[in-house]
């Protein structure tokens, strides 16, 4: 972290603080690392990898599909646990908290209504325990949905969005599943392009990059 501070064109990173379908453990992340990066300047992106939908892409993902009947008590339980996860690691409150959803069939309301109750609870529960709701998905999934939520008057939408949609020019409101006038100011991250290699200071790190104009973990 600190030869790619001084080296690189990057200024925060993601950290992945929870959730069931987290991809692995994370030793490392600690309060003492999280303070340690924060002095060097880095600024920090919190994720937490709860629930999918029951259509999710990702065939390792199934197994944490939403329940949904369960959707929103699901949504609330992992909030609540998404909060505990960030004040343990020393991330304050008005932290924004962004959920992963990664890609999913919306083909039927069997797909897509399980993630928008569960997105609706999480929301809630976390501006409840003075948090900031963030979501993360592609925009042709989880974006378009929560887009059209909104659209359909639902007041339950995240504060922030992430959206996903690579290979495209880095655009914070060029982005044509979410409409200019919402979601601003400072509230979207665009994630343009996955799976690059990239080398600074001496060690290459495999990295997706994500043009960032949206709040970031409050480190006191």
């Amino acid at each position: 972290m600190r030869a790619w501070r001084s080296s690189s064109p990057y200024g925060a990173v993601g950290v992945y603080i929870g959730g069931n379908a987290r991809s692995c453990a994370q030793p490392r992340l600690t309060r003492s690392w999280v303070r340690s990066v924060s002095a060097m300047g880095w600024k920090l992106i919190p994720i937490y990898v709860g629930s999918q939908s029951p259509c999710v892409t990702a065939a390792r993902k199934r197994q944490y599909a939403i329940d949904p009947a369960d959707a929103r008590i699901e949504g609330t339980q992992q909030a609540e646990d998404a909060v505990r996860a960030a004040t343990a690691l020393g991330m304050a409150a008005e932290s924004p908290v962004y959920l992963d959803v990664e890609a999913y069939d919306t083909d039927s309301a069997s797909c897509t209504d399980p993630v928008l109750d569960f997105t609706a609870a999480w929301s809630d529960t976390l501006r409840d325990r003075g948090y900031l709701s963030g979501f993360y998905s592609s925009a042709d999934s989880g974006i378009e949905q929560i887009e059209g939520s909104r659209a359909a008057g639902s007041q339950d939408v995240p504060d922030v969005m992430w959206f996903a949609h690579w290979n495209v020019a880095p655009t914070i409101y060029g982005e044509p599943a979410l409409p200019a006038g919402y979601w601003r100011p400072h509230r979207r991250i665009h994630q343009y392009t996955g799976n690059t290699s990239q080398t600074y200071g001496g060690y290459t790190l495999n990295v997706d990059q994500d043009l960032i104009d949206a709040p970031v973990a409050i480190v006191p």
